[in-house]
């Protein structure tokens, strides 16, 4: 080991004889010593290189019994977006080990290396519990009062708020009981938003949803749906991460509804993740039956809109359904890197290089370019907490799609169209690159024009490229 990982370990002596082997084994069921050292996860890793351990180096202090590793910068940066996961040759789960090391840390009260990110999740967390799901504005502005900096990420803020997209008052959500079943619920998909819905991410929430009525897809919220828990539940407290989102499948299985969507691919992973993890740990199965005084019958399928669209409409249907071909548009299919990763628990048969979205374009007559960002990371939630990190990744990602041929990015999720969308602005780049929710794209195909795809709700104006390169 280098010198900085040597300091680390001076930094953190290990607590106790339990060995960070054993402790894995118990919170998440992987042993870390089938790691061959192969760098494969380390090779992929899109913040490696700000990392103070690499991936790999991290599973390797692991095997050593290094308690250092709980110092480190690493496990606290990692954006959690499954690439080390998806190519471990031995299948580990490199991504849940860098939970478990998160959560230990905290029980034994090691300092953390990044402060702003446990506090940020212990924030949203805190409002997620009072509240039942998590205000925005009220999120940001106590993670900014909480270092110092009330006024950071004012001008987003301003932006979003004159287009519509920023909610000033938050309200209070309980889910109900009793849960009431829904007439012919084998007939409908249960649709969870997400917390951002009612937010920054309106314009998508309002065209998915009129995109799926168009299409026949009849979409049922369940009423006082509360928040999943997101990214902040999984690095801070692995039940919790489980319980959270299990109250609303449970709520959904009560309705007697079969099919459960999302249209946000964090919500989607940690509904399928919660999901996956009930259906295959009876231990986890009874933390969260009693937690929720419910037993999970297994009836309901998670799955993300995409799917749903695919699943329920097909591309058939969809370019029967258009009335105005985007022909002549280019279009990069930006799917992110938590509609299909983990493959384990998604079941996706290409987790690094999916069609779907790109099937989905092409019925609306656009042409889908080929390029390899379709599933790198944007940051996520460190846009929020370590905005240099994300815009570094966002970057990339526009400059690949635009490199490639692109006119303008789809995405299918709301956290990927912020940080590519909102923050580009920022990025210095010669020319902006339209971000659109792909039910945007079917709007105009489907002939609603651009008030009705709500082309207006972007920082990143689409409107005068979409004249130029879209004879309509």
């Amino acid at each position: 080991m280098d010198a900085g990982v040597e300091n680390l370990t001076k930094a953190c002596p290990a607590e106790s004889a339990e060995t960070f082997a054993a402790m894995v084994r118990t919170q998440i069921g992987e042993n870390i010593h089938r790691c061959w050292q192969c760098i494969k996860c380390t090779a992929g890793c899109p913040l490696a290189d700000r990392f103070d351990m690499t991936p790999n180096q991290v599973m390797r202090a692991l095997q050593m019994n290094d308690a250092g590793v709980l110092a480190s910068r690493a496990i606290w940066l990692c954006a959690s977006c499954h690439t080390c996961a998806t190519r471990c040759p031995r299948g580990i789960d490199v991504t849940a080990v860098m939970d478990a090391l998160r959560i230990e840390a905290r029980r034994r009260g090691v300092p953390p290396a990044i402060p702003e990110i446990p506090a940020f999740n212990s924030i949203f967390l805190r409002l997620a519990g009072f509240f039942g799901r998590v205000p925005e504005a009220l999120l940001m502005l106590a993670f900014n009062l909480s270092r110092g900096k009330p006024a950071h990420d004012a001008r987003l803020g301003w932006q979003l708020l004159r287009r519509g997209r920023f909610k000033l008052l938050p309200k209070f959500v309980r889910a109900p009981r009793p849960v009431k079943p829904v007439a012919d619920g084998a007939g409908k998909v249960a649709y969870f938003p997400g917390c951002v819905a009612e937010g920054s991410a309106a314009d998508y929430d309002h065209t998915a949803r009129a995109v799926a009525g168009l299409l026949d897809i009849e979409l049922v919220e369940p009423e006082g749906w509360t928040c999943c828990g997101s990214s902040p539940a999984h690095a801070t407290d692995a039940a919790k991460a489980t319980v959270m989102p299990m109250r609303t499948i449970a709520a959904v299985e009560r309705m007697q509804i079969g099919t459960l969507t999302s249209p946000c691919s964090s919500c989607f992973a940690r509904l399928k993740a919660a999901e996956h993890q009930v259906s295959t740990d009876p231990a986890r199965a009874g933390q969260v039956a009693a937690a929720l005084d419910y037993e999970y019958g297994g009836t309901v399928r998670v799955q993300h809109l995409l799917d749903t669209f695919m699943e329920f409409a097909g591309a058939d249907k969809i370019a029967a359904r258009v009335r105005q071909p985007l022909t002549g548009l280019k279009v990069a299919c930006y799917y992110g890197c938590l509609i299909t990763r983990p493959s384990v628990v998604t079941g996706a048969s290409h987790p690094e290089y999916p069609m779907k979205m790109d099937h989905l374009v092409r019925a609306l007559g656009a042409e889908p370019v080929a390029w390899s960002g379709k599933t790198d990371c944007c940051g996520g939630s460190l846009g929020v907490t370590q905005t240099e990190a994300a815009l570094a990744m966002t970057r990339r990602v526009l400059i690949n799609a635009r490199d490639c041929g692109a006119d303008v990015v789809a995405t299918m999720c709301p956290m990927c169209h912020m940080n590519l969308d909102v923050r580009q602005q920022r990025l210095g780049l010669a020319s902006a690159t339209p971000i659109l929710h792909a039910p945007q794209l079917m709007m105009l195909a489907f002939g609603m024009g651009e008030s009705g795809a709500l082309l207006g709700k972007a920082v990143t104006d689409s409107r005068p490229l979409l004249r130029k390169k879209w004879r309509h």
